[in-house]
């Protein structure tokens, strides 16, 4: 085999690999870097693991059960209306398709074009970070039965 036939080897070997990654449903290499700043975003910036992952008796992070949703521990200080008692599940994205979650974390609004209850903010993040959230959420098992 001469040098061309090797390069053509090669391209279709990374193609096919790509190919049966995507058919799988596996990241590829740029969506891959989307997760993980999905991941970044989520559990370090945003800080969506303090409200929607449960915590045990010690409040430890129960890790089986990472952004399945939780009960709110805290309540506010003055009368609000419609204050959430529970954090919903994020993991898997039960209830929401990406584009509408990137759209509740661009505008602020959800699907009903509505604020979400307090306390979640209403978030007014850029496109590509809301995108890579729900590319990570999108990426964790959801809990079971859902």
């Amino acid at each position: 085999m001469n040098g061309k036939h090797i390069g053509v080897a090669v391209a279709a070997l990374v193609l096919a690999t790509l190919s049966a990654s995507v058919a799988a449903g596996e990241p590829t290499g740029k969506s891959k870097g989307n997760v993980a700043r999905g991941k970044y975003i989520v559990e370090q910036v945003a800080m969506c693991t303090d409200c929607h992952s449960p915590r045990n008796e010690r409040g430890e992070f129960i890790r089986e059960r990472w952004l399945h949703g939780a009960p709110l521990d805290f309540k506010n200080t003055v009368p609000m209306p419609k204050w959430a008692e529970a954090a919903p599940p994020l993991a898997g994205l039960p209830g929401w398709s990406e584009k509408e979650l990137v759209t509740l974390l661009t505008t602020g609004k959800d699907q009903k074009g509505e604020q979400p209850d307090p306390p979640m903010p209403p978030y007014r993040m850029t496109r590509d970070d809301a995108g890579a959230v729900a590319a990570y959420l999108k990426s964790l098992p959801p809990p079971s039965g859902k």
